[in-house]
């Protein structure tokens, strides 16, 4: 290991903003096996799925609507 490093020609990530965070999160049991069973028919990880309905939702703006009859 070097004592010192030059970073003068360093550059910032660009893949910086699609980093990932860990979180825990409560979903029901019923919801998390329409995903394993999506999973295994798509060949995408379930955790990939929820992730990827999510961004949709986020990048569409989808809102929840909540009507009760």
């Amino acid at each position: 290991m070097k004592d010192e490093y030059d970073f003068s020609q360093a550059r910032k990530n660009p893949y910086a903003k699609k980093l990932k965070k860990q979180i825990t999160i409560n979903i029901d049991n019923d919801t998390i096996l329409f995903f394993k069973n999506m999973a295994a028919s798509s060949g995408i990880p379930y955790q990939t799925l929820i992730n990827l309905y999510l961004a949709d939702c986020a990048t569409n703006n989808r809102q929840l609507n909540m009507t009760w009859n």
